[in-house]
């Protein structure tokens, strides 16, 4: 049986970003970002992360708070059980403190089989570990440890991503997918990234919007919620983010 320090692991991202992996396939992330002597997280994963999160935490001075990219499941998860104030943005704290964002799921919709039975224990019983007193919120243009807040609705309606234009890198949650969330598993190289499935979406047409308006950053190296970046020139960067608006446009789902 797999211990928990072995589905988890942390490494060194960026200047003072540590990427915190776990749970199924290592396909989870949190982000730890330096915050005068410890560490402010972005988004909280899964309820089996809580112990390695704390433990990347203390050896990094301490975590002082959360702020969520957004309510779903898979991104509070364990929040409930790290004990510092959580924040996120105003339009998400209702499904923060409520069901996750389950009700703009359209579950019945997923078109296979096994997904669409195995989700709701996933989303409900494995991953989630209850809703979260939001402490308080970080809008557009707010600042967080030395990055920016951006607004990337559609996923979820309060979805935000952190910028930091000096060295060009965003994490943005589920803004983009480098998962095939219909069959759980990675996405072939050729068709990443891509905007979330319809499914989970609450208004897929802004989903859409927000990632071109990602691509208008001029990112250089951009860390979604699940696996591994996406990485380039700006110019490399803005054409995938472009191309993946562009599949969603014509065949949602792609």
């Amino acid at each position: 049986m797999h211990t928990l320090r072995r589905m988890s692991e942390t490494t060194k991202v960026a200047d003072g970003v540590w990427r915190v992996a776990g749970d199924f396939r290592k396909a989870m992330n949190v982000f730890l970002i330096e915050d005068d002597g410890g560490v402010t997280m972005y988004d909280a994963g899964t309820k089996g992360m809580v112990k390695p999160i704390r433990r990347a935490a203390d050896e990094l001075g301490g975590l002082k708070r959360i702020v969520l990219g957004h309510a779903h499941h898979d991104h509070r998860g364990s929040a409930p059980g790290l004990g510092v104030p959580v924040l996120c943005h105003p339009d998400e704290v209702a499904d923060a403190e409520g069901d996750g964002g389950y009700h703009t799921f359209d579950i019945e919709q997923v078109p296979w089989w096994f997904s669409r039975a195995v989700y709701p224990i996933l989303l409900k019983r494995i991953w989630d570990g209850g809703p979260v007193k939001i402490s308080d919120t970080v809008s557009e243009g707010d600042e967080v440890a030395g990055f920016k807040v951006v607004h990337f609705p559609g996923h979820a309606v309060g979805l935000i991503g952190l910028w930091r234009e000096a060295d060009r890198l965003a994490l943005v949650s589920d803004t983009i997918y480098q998962v095939n969330s219909i069959r759980l598993k990675a996405l072939p190289e050729d068709v990443r990234p891509m905007v979330p499935h319809p499914v989970w979406a609450h208004d897929y047409r802004r989903s859409i919007e927000s990632v071109r308006k990602l691509a208008s950053l001029g990112a250089t190296a951009i860390w979604p919620g699940h696996e591994d970046a996406v990485e380039g020139t700006e110019e490399e960067v803005r054409a995938r983010l472009e191309r993946a608006a562009d599949r969603a446009t014509a065949e949602p789902g792609t």
